[in-house]
């Protein structure tokens, strides 16, 4: 049984009052808090275990090349992949940014097209630019419907014989809209493009399966998945990552180095410079297992009823637009409350305990195309209660006796 009243209370955080108020933390889509589980994992790591990895031919470098190939491990499992196509970042931009330098800036040029969702996250726009502009491929982009649903005449008709890589959401991060990821990776693979998926926000609330999918390559962050920041995943096909360059050099990427010549380690190690984020991915590791433990068909079928339970609630403001109204759409809800000021709302909510997110959440495009400069968001996650979202109307309605 998903119980989450008990489940909030492995959430340090979340017990702490905001402003003499209860924490009504709604900002998960920006950076989910972290269970007791998983900072107990690191400082237990860093207590016992931390060395360097891959080097040391003694005890605590093995104990710590074992936790972090472990985490490896943990992660290829989560996503149905094998370990050598896991490769550890920064982030989830670091990763799309790999793929945009090693792939895009050595495959692609003029003629060739890069197909993309207009609700992208700049993370996943801004580093096609740059390839566009350094490689002379041209730059699309396929269309939503008004209420944010993807519109597959959309995608198809912008799909060509020249498209060479078509980059999408799982899930918006502002309209909350899910898109078929495995349909748009079967269409790119009929044209003979590649598939990239941008799971940061879908992997958090749905299963992700990359061989059902059969994306070529998948990005995700650990802090957005209840672990650690510094730390982020790519996926990708091992014949894809084989046939890349390396994106940094340095060390542990290498089979051998001389004066004059480097040969290159093979996939993940060769997209690994320097020392890794060796604690932060033990914590992933943990965060996966954690979220394994309560079953994500669990966590999705809570965030669904509190989805529509929220729906239902703000209903009753007659103010308040909800911006992003998709069918199939996850547990993030961006509106405008009137003529009054996202940041205004956001400062007031805050006084009640309530945290939101305002302005164009790194994602200015798609605010823009529906007809915002500003937006507020509300993002729930595996802990987020009805009182949560009772406190949050409750808050809203105070916002209107200030304007």
């Amino acid at each position: 049984m998903y119980d989450v009243y008990e489940i909030r209370k492995d959430f340090p955080e979340l017990l702490l009052p905001v402003n003499g108020k209860p924490n009504t933390f709604l900002d998960t889509a920006a950076s989910a808090q972290k269970p007791q589980q998983v900072l107990d994992r690191m400082m237990d790591f860093y207590r016992t275990s931390y060395s360097n990895v891959h080097r040391g031919a003694y005890y605590l470098s093995e104990q710590a090349t074992a936790a972090y190939e472990k985490a490896r491990e943990t992660v290829a499992a989560f996503l149905n992949a094998g370990s050598r196509e896991i490769v550890f970042t920064r982030s989830a931009t670091e990763g799309i940014n790999l793929v945009a330098a090693s792939w895009g800036m050595n495959n692609l040029k003029a003629g060739d097209e890069i197909l993309l969702s207009e609700a992208e996250h700049h993370a996943n726009l801004v580093p096609w630019q740059t390839v566009r502009d350094r490689t002379g491929c041209s730059l699309k982009f396929f269309k939503l419907n008004d209420d944010g649903s993807y519109n597959p005449d959309h995608f198809y008709n912008a799909l060509t014989p020249r498209t060479r890589l078509v980059g999408v959401a799982g899930m918006s991060n502002v309209l909350g809209t899910v898109f078929p990821v495995k349909e748009i990776a079967a269409a790119a693979h009929r044209y003979g493009a590649l598939c990239l998926v941008d799971a940061c926000q879908s992997v958090v609330h749905q299963p992700v399966d990359v061989k059902d999918i059969d994306c070529d390559f998948l990005v995700f962050s650990g802090h957005k998945t209840y672990g650690p920041t510094g730390i982020g995943v790519l996926y990708g096909k091992y014949e894809r990552l084989a046939a890349m360059p390396p994106y940094q050099t340095g060390g542990d990427m290498v089979k051998k180095v001389t004066l004059e010549h480097t040969d290159f380690a093979e996939p993940p190690a060769r997209f690994e410079a320097g020392t890794p984020a060796i604690a932060e991915a033990v914590g992933l590791g943990e965060a996966l297992n954690y979220m394994k433990r309560l079953g994500l068909e669990n966590i999705a079928a809570h965030e669904k009823e509190l989805l529509k339970y929220a729906d239902a609630r703000l209903a009753e403001i007659p103010e308040l637009k909800i911006v992003g109204t998709a069918p199939e759409k996850g547990a993030v809800i961006a509106f405008a409350l009137g003529d009054i000021h996202p940041q205004d709302v956001a400062f007031v909510l805050d006084k009640e305990g309530v945290a939101i997110r305002t302005g164009h959440h790194c994602a200015e495009p798609i605010v823009t195309r529906m007809g915002y400069t500003s937006l507020a968001r509300a993002s729930f996650g595996l802990y987020t209660t009805r009182e949560d979202v009772d406190r949050f109307v409750a808050a809203l309605n105070k916002v209107k006796s200030f304007f």
